[in-house]
């Protein structure tokens, strides 16, 4: 080879990689989003909200450099299993899931694209990742679960309401498969409280009214709903039963702003905020085996003074004080 061909074909590769960072800076991020609940969702989408505003703090438009394909199971998991294989066949760069059993129908679906995870259930317990420091594999993100949040539900409730002797867990065993971790952590808390727990298992509509009205003949009942899509997907029912049956309730959604007595849950929408973060690194190149799992930083209580004084409670000021939202 001639040098004047050598000095060009070194030229030529050394341009090589500027051309490939140019391309890649300038390049669409395909993300694929497995939501819960449905499109209407006040909640859902106030978390959409903080996901694309935590993506645009970081430089990704939609429309300009990023795209987000969504689907809405609506608490329902095979639909969940069908909405997962869509999203893996559009072969997006990352996944984002919602809830426990979206995560593992997206877990079925591939091992190759990155997962991040919010609002999940003790990741390490449920097979997702190996451990919280060092997920291993194609799955990280942000767990909503920390030991003392099922024994705190319940020591709010009886702050509110004294004079609760049994305390119902409700949840769907199907959409909710780590209830029993709740149910668990509530366990010693109750033994202190002098309160018994039961659970009361549903999967349907039927379900939850029959296991309401059987609980609430006995008198000195509560309940708390744990952080279910399916109870959340029926949530206008579980209130109004509550309110039919005079019974306090705790919930680990925002449904207090809809009537419910009280909510005590995750903060969903820092969760979403910041799992745009782990988006974004994973889109510039990092690698999710490497991307610790994260455990929630914020809790949010809310109560509803309109339904305590319906159900003739008075909130202690403590725990209006102690609120981060009161509703009149």
């Amino acid at each position: 080879m001639r040098r004047r061909e050598f000095i060009a074909g070194l030229t030529g590769a050394a341009a090589w990689p500027m051309v490939a960072r140019a391309q890649q800076a300038d390049r669409i991020g395909h993300v694929g989003a497995l939501m819960n609940g449905d499109p209407g969702d006040a909640v859902g989408q106030g978390d959409l909200t903080a996901f694309r505003q935590g993506l645009k703090e970081l430089g990704w438009i939609e429309g300009r450099n990023i795209d987000i394909e969504l689907r809405w199971p609506g608490g329902d998991v095979e639909r969940a299993q069908t909405f997962a294989k869509e999203l893996v066949g559009l072969r997006p760069d990352v996944l984002l899931v919602r809830t426990t059993p979206a995560a593992d129908a997206l877990k079925k679906e591939t091992s190759t694209i990155p997962i991040v995870l919010v609002n999940v259930v003790e990741p390490v317990e449920q097979g997702f990742v190996q451990s919280l420091a060092r997920p291993g594999g194609n799955i990280t993100g942000f767990t909503n679960f920390e030991e003392s949040v099922g024994g705190k539900m319940l020591q709010l409730l009886k702050e509110v309401d004294p004079r609760i002797k049994r305390v119902a867990v409700i949840y769907n065993p199907q959409t909710a498969p780590f209830g029993g971790l709740y149910f668990r952590s509530m366990e010693s808390a109750a033994s202190v409280l002098g309160v018994e727990t039961v659970t009361l298992l549903v999967q349907s509509a039927a379900d939850i009214e029959a296991a309401i009205t059987a609980f609430a003949r006995q008198p000195g009942g509560g309940v708390v709903a744990i952080p279910d899509s399916f109870t959340v997907h029926h949530r206008d029912l579980l209130i109004a039963l509550a309110a039919r049956n005079r019974l306090p309730a705790i919930y680990a959604y925002v449904q207090a702003s809809m009537g419910g007595l009280m909510t005590y849950t995750v903060d969903t929408r820092d969760l979403m905020h910041r799992a745009a973060g782990y988006i974004n690194r994973i889109l510039k190149g990092e690698k999710p085996a490497e991307l610790a799992v994260q455990q929630p930083a914020r809790f949010n209580l809310v109560i509803n003074l309109k339904t305590a004084k319906a159900l003739g409670l008075t909130v202690p000021q403590t725990l209006l004080v102690a609120a981060d939202e009161v509703i009149e």
